[in-house]
């Protein structure tokens, strides 16, 4: 696929409600390994057409999720789109360093405070992706952990009982020897207000832990 012509293939410029053609595209880039492609999609997310700018954020977190080494180098671009108006920019970028933080940990720490007032102020899917963002960045270096392992501890503590069992295993990849108890804890507090289902997952976790 030549550069120049990466936007014909967006959703948006094909008349179709799908979102299958983004996620062929991502795997298509993911197999040609064409960076002049992805740098494109990176200048699109600042397009004045919506729908262009959401298609392209799209992509490249489907790519993220493929090969996130070809979108790890965008870390800054993705922190500023968490200010963006559209919800669906916020939580496509958010999305995007979930799926790259582990190799970039150092660029979204130094820019965590966005991340977590996205966090704070965003809807359910950021809440989600975020979660992932703090639990890699927790487990990339200690001192990391020591700022953002208590506000996934708080999350947990906090959250709506049916948003705990997937956050907690998004969280899982944080937990070590250290941390481990306090982690079972949080957890364990909260089993009576689960459904039955909802259990299940989070006894599975403690059980791994």
């Amino acid at each position: 696929m030549k550069m120049n012509d990466v936007f014909d293939h967006l959703v948006c410029n094909l008349g179709t409600e799908s979102d299958e053609p983004n996620k062929a595209l991502a795997a298509a880039l993911c197999e040609s390994r064409n960076q002049g492609a992805v740098e494109s999609l990176i200048e699109g997310l600042e397009s004045s057409n919506a729908a262009i700018a959401g298609d392209c954020i799209k992509v490249l977190y489907e790519l993220g999720r493929r090969s996130p080494d070809m979108i790890a180098d965008y870390v800054p671009v993705f922190i500023k789109l968490l200010n963006s108006k559209s919800n669906r920019m916020v939580w496509g970028a958010m999305t995007a360093l979930a799926q790259i933080t582990r190799l970039n940990p150092s660029e979204v720490y130094a820019r965590k405070d966005k991340v977590i007032k996205a966090y704070e102020s965003g809807s359910v899917i950021i809440r989600d992706e975020s979660i992932s963002v703090f639990a890699e960045l927790s487990r990339a270096d200690t001192k990391y952990e020591r700022v953002m392992f208590p506000i996934i501890l708080h999350h947990l503590a906090t959250c709506r009982p049916k948003e705990i069992p997937q956050h907690a295993e998004r969280a899982l990849i944080a937990v070590n020897n250290d941390n481990a108890e306090k982690f079972k804890s949080v957890l364990e507090k909260r089993l009576d207000l689960l459904s039955d289902p909802q259990r299940k997952r989070v006894e599975k976790i403690l059980q791994s832990v």
